[in-house]
């Protein structure tokens, strides 16, 4: 495989990116990208940037990329729905939005993605996968891998080693999906199972499936070879040479605006703001001293925020003055169990100072912020 890298050559992928039948021989050119970064946000800000400034008229494009640690959720999904956001944050695991459709997906250095940009009148989901697979058994005949009706590849006839999303424009399209090689499984399983209760939402749901690594049907394999055998398949199929152009999505000389993409995805507002409006209804229990009570929580969230909620608990327990204080606080304050917790603890401050009521506001916000 022949790499570019230097300045001159960055400079020409700019002129590349942007000028039509630029460097190419034929009106069927093609291009093969690979992001030096293994951020997230950066590189679905480079599919983005390629999405919106592009002209794909002559040319496809290929997009190589891999992730640390990330969850990925589909532009019309309920992260508390998808995921397990606690254990995201105790793993220092990064969740983002993407702007396709689709499923949530597990992404780290053990696994690939692929991007495949091209007009909207040429886009072909099936045609690309087809072509995954025909690199997977050039690399090992042996493999028994096939694409499915669903747009999945699977593996051994049950195993999903691949997932599929799209996004359409008016005049241009990308699919990406992945290609699970040596990902870490039982983390996927983990942080892929959501454990909040009571969530009614009209958010799109991923359908589970039971998946397999490819380095477990072949551990000679490695991600070095499977990106080089899909992009010499690609060269192969476009008539160009292999040749995979190295590009920095945080370069601004060669992509114009990326970093502000950047920002976009990583922003609040984007990543839980664009959650479909969705319902929390549930009970639990608090242990105090000899006694439990029991507490029942409605919530409506919108846009993030919390539009509705009421706190119902045995009178007494807390004064009814304490408990408006945070029913009112909560209305317009996002999910989020550290906005909460400000939140608690700037009322707990102007309560009287009882021990005793204390500890009862302590337990029933930390309840609270377990719903989050």
């Amino acid at each position: 495989m022949v790499f570019q890298s230097s300045l001159k050559n960055c400079l020409q992928l700019s002129c590349i990116l942007r000028t039509p039948k630029a460097g190419f021989r034929s009106s069927s050119g093609g291009l093969i990208i690979q992001s030096v970064s293994n951020d997230v946000y950066q590189n679905l800000a480079v599919e983005d940037w390629i999405h919106d400034h592009m002209n794909l008229e002559n040319r496809q494009v290929l997009f190589l990329w891999r992730n640390s640690p990330a969850v990925v959720i589909g532009r019309h999904q309920n992260p508390w729905q998808e995921c397990n956001l606690r254990l995201l944050r105790q793993k220092n695991i990064k969740l983002a939005r993407r702007r396709s459709g689709g499923g949530t997906v597990y992404h780290d250095l053990g696994n690939i993605n692929l991007t495949f940009f091209t007009t909207r009148k040429k886009y072909e989901r099936m045609e690309n996968l087809k072509l995954v697979v025909k690199a997977l058994k050039a690399l090992r005949p042996q493999l028994d891998v096939h694409v499915t009706d669903r747009y999945d590849i699977l593996l051994d006839r049950q195993y999903k080693i691949s997932g599929t999303a799209a996004k359409l424009g008016r005049t241009t399209a990308y699919h990406h999906c992945t290609l699970l090689c040596n990902a870490d499984k039982f983390v996927l399983s983990s942080v892929l199972k959501s454990p909040y209760k009571g969530l009614k939402s009209n958010a799109t749901p991923s359908v589970p499936a039971s998946v397999k690594n490819l380095f477990e049907e072949d551990p000679s394999l490695t991600c070095e070879m499977l990106l080089d055998a899909i992009a010499e398949e690609y060269a192969i199929q476009h008539q160009i040479d292999h040749q995979i152009t190295l590009i920095n999505p945080a370069d601004e000389t060669v992509l114009p605006g990326i970093n502000n993409k950047t920002k976009e995805l990583q922003n609040w507002d984007w990543v839980y703001g664009k959650t479909p409006k969705f319902s929390v209804s549930t009970c639990f229990n608090i242990a105090y001293k000899d006694s439990v009570i029991d507490v029942k929580i409605d919530m409506d969230v919108k846009h993030g925020r919390i539009e509705g909620c009421n706190i119902d608990l045995p009178d007494q327990w807390l004064p009814l003055a304490l408990c408006s204080e945070l029913v009112k606080s909560l209305t317009g304050s996002k999910f989020c169990p550290n906005e909460t917790t400000t939140l608690a603890t700037t009322l707990l401050r102007v309560c009287p100072q009882d021990d005793d009521m204390h500890s009862r506001w302590n337990l029933l916000c930390e309840n609270m912020i377990m719903l989050m």
